[in-house]
């Protein structure tokens, strides 16, 4: 017989913020006094996908059971995105994966932006034969799939994992660092770099969302943490937000933010990995319509490089001025370091593991990622 065991704030790991919904509990990565400062559509969903999250158990359990609603997204014309992942770890090592075809479905027109959502069924991801024994074990919740929590069933008693010491690192930037085109939750960058450097992550990687928003900032500074990172540009540029005049401040604005609560702490600013659409050429970024005609999802830039003189911003341009802010703040703050995009991901990389979309990198370039971000990182 299983034991039904109410799933609670204790229970979880990577949330911010956890809503009760009509169906069950809604994690969430942004605090809700933050969520009501932003009525953006791509934040809303980015936040409530829970890249990171995961629920942490100590149990002698053999089966565990996970009914959840996730929300799917499709795109008329693209081929279906795969179904998120359910990542089951064991004592630390990845054991078992699962999948689920149920839940609510929103289909995004790319073309004219219309959305129509169908509701769907809750399901139950199952994992059975986990060792007879006491151990630690986590269920990495789909990084790109919003999903309520409704019930966790096992065959025997369950308790939150004990603090076992490791260090928090708190991450925060874009669809990258979110996990775009990872293969799984626990096989995005952050969470690789998190696993290769014994580090409990929590990760603000917010898809299309890194664009030095305040209330981000305050709830990075609000949020307790060993170590922090930032990785800032993408973005910006791809958004178009603002122009060299504007983007200068608004870094050190975030930066200062974060240090009101973590004034001494270890954190590193890193720059865009290395990404030729928007190497030289101005945002705003859109989809390749031509290429979605064939089936295919692909971004382009769509401005001019002329315009850098104006102050448009490229990656180029938003690499040296990462690079002359943390060298001005680091005459105040020796803990603030600078780690270039390019050595996580550069030219050469491009060249033998492309960006599939032009954007984002695949699966294989997740891992590269994160085992150079856990050797260079200094954390």
């Amino acid at each position: 017989m299983l034991i039904t065991t109410p799933i609670t704030a204790g229970l979880l790991r990577g949330a911010l913020d956890l809503e009760r919904t009509e169906r069950g509990l809604l994690p969430h990565r942004l605090p809700a006094r933050a969520r009501a400062q932003c009525a953006d559509g791509q934040l809303a969903m980015a936040e409530s996908q829970p890249s990171g999250v995961r629920l942490a158990l100590r149990t002698r359990a053999t089966t565990v059971e996970l009914d959840t609603l996730p929300t799917k997204r499709l795109y008329t014309g693209a081929p279906p995105r795969p179904d998120g992942v359910y990542d089951l770890i064991v004592d630390g090592r990845l054991t078992g994966q699962a999948t689920l075809g149920d839940g609510d479905t929103i289909t995004i027109d790319l073309a004219t932006g219309a959305t129509q959502t169908r509701p769907g069924p809750v399901g139950t991801v199952r994992f059975t034969g986990l060792p007879d024994r006491d151990k630690d074990v986590e269920i990495w919740l789909p990084h790109n799939e919003t999903t309520e929590l409704v019930a966790l069933r096992t065959d025997a008693p369950v308790e939150p994992v004990p603090d076992r010491g490791r260090r928090v690192w708190l991450h925060h930037g874009s669809s990258i660092s979110h996990g775009s085109d990872a293969a799984s939750p626990s096989t995005t960058w952050p969470a690789l770099a998190a696993s290769l450097a014994g580090l409990e992550l929590i990760n603000l990687g917010l898809s299309g969302s890194a664009l030095l928003d305040p209330f981000t900032a305050r709830a990075m500074r609000d949020t307790p943490a060993d170590l922090i990172s930032v990785k800032i540009g993408i973005n910006v540029v791809n958004a178009d937000l603002m122009r060299l005049r504007a983007f200068g401040p608004a870094v050190h604005g975030f930066l200062d933010t974060i240090r009101e609560g973590h004034p001494t702490a270890p954190l590193l600013v890193v720059s865009p990995i290395y990404c030729p659409i928007h190497e030289d050429t101005p945002g705003p970024c859109a989809f390749d319509l031509s290429a979605l005609s064939s089936g295919r999802l692909r971004f382009r830039a769509t401005g001019d490089p002329a315009e850098r003189a104006a102050g448009k911003l490229t990656l180029g341009v938003i690499r040296d001025e990462l690079a002359r802010i943390v060298e001005q703040r680091r005459a105040e703050d020796p803990n603030l370091r600078y780690l270039d995009g390019r050595d996580l991901y550069g030219a050469a990389d491009y060249a033998e593991l492309p960006l599939p979309d032009e954007l984002h990198p695949d699966a294989a370039t997740h891992r590269l990622i994160g085992e150079r971000f856990a050797k260079l990182a200094g954390f």
